[in-house]
């Protein structure tokens, strides 16, 4: 028997995931009906939930407590800390990470983030090297080239991420009108920590890419300090972040410490985000 294709599997993970992502907000709006209402929110349980679903290859079981990884190590949930936003970003744990949720759909009102409102920035780093690679090598090993409008991208097929930004290219090649946000992109595996930070980035693991620079605007570069981001400014089209959303991925433009050409791979945050939207749209 020929051996099965990984990247038609990863694919058809991917899109099971995100059928069943969108049956159960479907039944969730029915349970649940949407409303401004400071009792609507998404329980811990079930972004974790989640975040099982998004990556089933890699984490095997959610258990009280702790993540259980497919190799059998656990990642605690909460390391019983208090922090502020910047200890979160230092040292996330598992709820950290999940503790702002990304505004998608109805849940998007397009005004600039409230302060050091940046949800998917804040990560936990034991669970992307545990479903990414733990070093340089092992991220390396898993990146696979990804046709980006004539170019060829590396990208990790982590949790299906390659197949992710294909099927973004496959969209906005049909528009293209878009490209010239698109190409030169600025870049995608790199194993190097945040500017000014120690904490590794999602460039690290070949998660992320970057598009075009010339229309990149970034808080550093209007003059900001953590905590103090005095104008929010973007130039690339709303088209272009739905299409990433459409396939699992998260914008940069839609924090507070904002970064307009940064896209990353966090299916489980448009899930939970998803599920946000089916309950009165908390943000936290």
């Amino acid at each position: 028997m020929a051996a099965e294709n990984p990247h038609r599997c990863s694919l058809v993970r991917r899109m099971r995931f995100f059928a069943a992502l969108f049956v159960g907000v479907a039944v969730a709006a029915t349970l649940v009906p949407p409303a401004a209402s400071a009792a609507s929110t998404v329980p811990l349980f079930d972004r974790l939930a989640a975040l099982q679903s998004a990556y089933p290859g890699a984490v095997a079981a959610v258990e009280p407590g702790a993540l259980v990884m497919a190799d059998g190590h656990r990642i605690a949930v909460d390391d019983g800390r208090q922090k502020d936003h910047e200890a979160k970003l230092a040292a996330a744990d598992v709820e950290d990470m999940l503790s702002q949720i990304y505004p998608i759909g109805t849940c998007d009102d397009g005004r600039p983030p409230e302060r050091n409102f940046d949800p998917g920035r804040i990560r936990d780093d034991a669970v992307f090297r545990a479903l990414y690679g733990a070093t340089r090598q092992a991220a390396e090993a898993d990146l696979v080239a990804v046709d980006w409008f004539g170019s060829k991208l590396p990208f990790t097929r982590g949790g299906g991420a390659d197949a992710a930004l294909r099927a973004v290219a496959k969209d906005l090649v049909a528009e293209p009108g878009l490209k010239k946000y698109l190409v030169p992109s600025a870049g995608t595996f790199n194993w190097r920590v945040v500017a000014g930070t120690k904490r590794l980035s999602a460039h690290s693991f070949g998660a992320a890419i970057d598009l075009n620079t010339e229309f990149a605007d970034y808080w550093l570069w209007s003059g900001g300090k953590p905590g103090n981001v005095p104008r929010h400014r973007n130039r690339f089209p709303k088209r272009i972040v739905d299409v990433f959303e459409r396939h699992g991925f998260i914008w940069g433009g839609k924090w507070y410490h904002y970064d307009t050409m940064h896209f990353e791979y966090r299916p489980e945050l448009i899930a939970i985000g998803r599920l946000a939207e089916a309950r009165g749209c908390p943000r936290s």
